[in-house]
């Protein structure tokens, strides 16, 4: 009865504020015909998913970056090859330049119901593979609270919530969090991005039991924020953090 009463909700809000296109913005239909039937609308329009470009191989086998020419005879990413990650592994979505007006729409322009279609391309593309993994717990990437108020939302947080409903594993917004305000990551450089992030979150909680744990986050650079919360984790005993993301660029 409450799963119903919250869809019928959610509904109500598509009648009153049209959910938008995560590509062009533009109005799409709340709801459709088909055989006769009343369904729900689509949530991109058809001749924008052509221009979506998703993530495809050759990839890095540590952050799942497309290594390009290089996939000919690297199995990882000159990043990778230098630096130490604490991360398990990694996957993202979406090439960076085919969805970056998207993203930042939907983190700095409120515009949080693009989120369901890019859960929606999540499970479709990578559902299979994150449930075989043995995760048991997808953690978005913190904000810090003061920041997340004056924005409204946390992005990685709207984003985690739809992707446990479509693979069915649990989300958890509270075991770690953000005490430090750093400064804005692309103004820094990879090194900088370290420093900016020493002892900038903490675990709140003593008895975290998992084993296996999937960080969700919108776009990979570097991965620092990604390593800072990694290393968090296993000193706290967890054995295998991955990471997924919406975007990440290509090696040049």
């Amino acid at each position: 009865m409450k799963k119903f009463l919250l869809t019928l909700y959610e509904e109500g809000l598509n009648l009153i504020f049209p959910r938008r296109c995560p590509v062009c913005d533009g109005v799409v239909a709340p709801y459709m015909v088909a055989k006769g039937r009343l369904r729900a609308g689509q949530l991109i329009h058809p001749k924008c998913r052509k221009q979506v470009k998703h993530v495809t191989g050759p990839l890095c086998l540590k952050c799942g970056k497309p290594l390009g020419k290089q996939g000919e005879y690297a199995e990882y990413c000159e990043d990778c090859k230098k630096t130490r990650h604490y991360f398990t592994g990694g996957f993202s979505v979406f090439e960076y330049r085919s969805m970056a007006s998207s993203i930042y729409r939907f983190k700095y322009r409120g515009r949080q119901e693009y989120a369901t279609f890019y859960a929606a391309e999540t499970a479709r593309k990578l559902g299979r593979k994150l449930r075989s993994l043995g995760i048991e717990a997808i953690i978005p990437v913190p904000m810090y609270e003061k920041k997340k108020i004056s924005r409204g939302y946390n992005q990685a947080e709207i984003l985690a919530r739809e992707i446990s409903k479509k693979i069915g594993i649990r989300e958890y917004e509270n075991i770690i969090k953000r005490i430090q305000n750093t400064r804005p990551m692309k103004e820094l450089d990879a090194r900088g991005r370290r420093n900016n992030l020493k002892k900038a979150f903490n675990i709140t909680r003593n008895d975290v039991k998992f084993k296996c744990i999937l960080i969700i986050d919108d776009i990979y650079t570097t991965g620092s924020t990604i390593d800072e919360i990694a290393h968090e984790f296993l000193m706290a005993g967890v054995e295998k953090v991955y990471f997924l993301t919406l975007s990440i660029g290509q090696t040049t």
